[in-house]
């Protein structure tokens, strides 16, 4: 998507000249003859970066530049312009955040250069914040577990579209890793990454927090809008309250949103990613989530394995894991032996990619040894929950020989059936027992090809 660009200046020579230059490189321009003009633009579209004139007859350019820096921080890298600016100026928009300074009369090729180059440093710093703080699985996923493999190319096929995708799996799999994979192979890959945890925004600041504001004359992004361009990643969607679920689904289905506070809506342009370790169906049968949001991210549905569906790949995310542990945190390289590998190929990892990122760390901050011997392994797993540690699952009447699918509708029948004796055959009592809606318990019963009427009622 191309970058916008907002020419701020009261002269209506140098607004179009510098339009009709950035435009023919390519750029989005949009101008503005005041500082009043200049705000009215920032609601509409938010910008890219801003070409700020100095000298302007109802505000200066200096004076706009502090009241959007106290006002929650600059909108995007600000070049301010001045024919006849001094250095006490200079060193004061510098100190209020300004990128760059230039000079009039403008040198069109420095002022293309000095664009491109705060456009590129913005990128950088948007993709600085989103890796801080953060682990994740190299944007090439390992792939030698034929699962992998299939899903790479699942996943190749789906970078050359703009769909929404449901990413579903186990907590620990690494979900937000894929998604990344997905916006860096795609034609966004030059727009931004964001990521919104719902579950970790307080409720009372969620909306704004999601949507921006615009009151008392502040503009405030929100995240979905500093996604524009780019790729918006909604992990653990479930966690949004009903009403920001009503809010973003009428914002995807008109492709624009409000602000709190506006009357007016602004375009959006993004593609959403969203991911959750439950499951989204069930939850739209007992209404804790919405259809219509539910088909709108569920274009494109994709499952993120656990790690005990691909643990022929375990040996060299041991491999990697140990090397980036190595690396960043200055920590001594060690091998995994091959009777290592083995006994962790058998282990059932409940935590997944995460469990094993943090075995990894462990055993390279604790050991000493050139190689992790067998004995450290037991020690690290014993202080997690192990398989040994668990009881043998019993389901009497199920066969574990069956695929997961027709094992988990053998288990379902079996148990609908004794719940359903238990409430005496009362389809209404057996609905309040298990939790499910009527109209979806009955479906559900035909499915198992259980007639309710056997057993005496259907009440």
């Amino acid at each position: 998507m191309p970058a916008r660009v907002l020419v701020v200046d009261d002269e209506p020579d140098i607004r179009s000249t510098v339009q009709e230059i950035l435009s023919d490189e390519g750029y989005l321009v949009a101008t503005a003859e005041s500082a009043a003009a200049a705000r009215e633009a920032r609601r509409g579209e938010r910008p890219d970066v801003v070409l700020l004139d100095i000298w302007m007859p109802d505000l200066d350019g200096i004076s706009l530049l502090r009241e959007w820096n106290e006002r929650g921080g600059l909108p995007c890298p600000v070049i301010m312009m001045s024919g006849h600016g001094t250095i006490e100026t200079a060193i004061e928009a510098t100190r209020l955040g300004a990128y760059d300074f230039v000079e009039k009369p403008l040198s069109l090729a420095k002022l293309l250069l000095t664009v491109e180059r705060a456009l590129e440093t913005s990128r950088l710093r948007r993709e600085n914040e989103g890796l801080r703080n953060q682990m994740l699985m190299p944007l090439d996923p390992v792939v030698t577990s034929r699962t992998m493999q299939a899903l790479k190319l699942q996943m190749e096929k789906l970078a050359a579209h703009d769909a929404a995708i449901l990413i579903q799996g186990e907590r620990g799999t690494d979900k937000e890793a894929l998604a990344r994979w997905l916006h860096e192979s795609s034609a966004r890959r030059g727009g931004p990454f964001v990521t919104v945890s719902p579950g970790s925004i307080a409720r009372e600041h969620a909306a704004r927090a999601l949507f921006g504001s615009d009151e008392n004359g502040s503009v405030q992004y929100g995240l979905i809008e500093q996604a524009n361009g780019g790729t918006l990643f909604l992990d653990e969607v479930i966690d949004l309250d009903a009403e920001l679920q009503m809010r973003l689904a009428s914002a995807l289905a008109r492709r624009s949103l409000i602000r709190c506070g506006a009357p007016d809506a602004v375009a959006i342009d993004l593609r959403v990613i969203a991911a959750s370790a439950q499951d989204l169906e069930a939850a739209v049968q007992a209404g804790r989530f919405r259809e219509d949001l539910y088909y709108q991210l569920n274009v494109v549905p994709l499952q993120a394995p656990s790690l005990r569906e691909r643990i022929e790949d375990i040996p060299e995310l041991l491999r990697y894991y140990a090397d980036y542990f190595a690396n960043r945190d200055k920590l001594p390289f060690r091998l995994f032996p091959v009777s290592v590998q083995n006994r962790l190929r058998n282990y059932t990892w409940p935590g997944n990619l995460r469990e094993l990122r943090n075995l990894v760390q462990r055993l390279l901050i604790l050991g000493n040894a050139p190689e992790v011997s067998i004995e450290e392994v037991e020690l690290a797993l014993g202080a997690a929950p192990s398989e040994r540690s668990l009881p043998t699952p019993v389901a009497p009447g199920i066969d574990f020989g069956l695929p997961l699918r027709e094992a988990r509708e053998q288990f379902e029948r079996s148990y609908l059936l004794h719940q359903l004796n238990e409430a005496g055959g009362s389809v209404g009592k057996l609905a309040k027992m298990v939790g499910m809606e009527r109209t979806h318990l009955y479906r559900k019963l035909k499915d198992l090809g259980i007639d309710p009427k056997s057993t005496g009622r259907e009440d």
